[in-house]
């Protein structure tokens, strides 16, 4: 067995785990309240120590928003993917659909994420903030899709920033409706109204 056979297994062996840690972590957050639960009690729901959980997540917060890990990536991959003929803002959207197709594939186990997300003020503050830094990325690959390849415009980095705060407005109103209205449909709005 070669090294990076070795690598890729503990990977993913660590990939699922993790994945355990978190559905244990979210279904106690469900149940009990985000801020009534402790790090011990998510150690002890999991059935490992506290260091071991600590291990996979560094704050409880965390056990919540890894399922928005690499976000930020899939969403400037797509986008440097998009046509090259495309205007910015019309490649910013589909770009999106990078991310949101986990709503239509999981739409229950989504709208309970969100809702938590939402509904935690400590929970929200984070991802807003682990959001933020979506944004360089975002900017950096229209950048390149421009051809620049210094620091990306000011206008660009502005309109990465109008981009996900359209997303985190189609979600809310999503959220708000109990996953009822089509989130494609509510992010397709959003953009619409900063176009003209």
């Amino acid at each position: 067995m070669t090294g990076a056979a070795r690598t890729t297994t503990r990977d993913i062996a660590r990939a699922a785990v993790r994945a355990e840690l978190a559905q244990v972590a979210f279904e106690l957050f469900r149940r009990e309240g985000f801020d009534k639960v402790t790090l011990d009690d998510l150690a002890a729901a999991a059935g490992v120590s506290r260091s071991t959980f600590l291990r996979y997540f560094g704050t409880k917060e965390d056990a919540v928003l890894g399922a928005f890990e690499g976000h930020d990536r899939k969403v400037a991959d797509a986008l440097r993917a998009r046509p090259a003929d495309e205007d910015d803002w019309t490649a910013l959207r589909h770009s999106l659909d990078a991310v949101i197709g986990r709503y239509h594939e999981d739409p229950a186990g989504a709208l309970a994420t969100t809702r938590l997300v939402y509904d935690t003020p400590s929970l929200c503050a984070r991802h807003l903030e682990k959001q933020h830094s979506w944004r360089p990325a975002l900017a950096e690959a229209l950048a390149e899709r421009a051809g620049s390849d210094g620091p990306p415009a000011i206008a660009l980095t502005v309109r990465a920033g109008a981009a996900l705060n359209c997303l985190n407005i189609a979600l809310e109103y999503w959220t708000a409706s109990d996953g009822r209205l089509d989130l494609v449909t509510l992010l397709d709005e959003a953009f619409a109204s900063l176009k003209g």
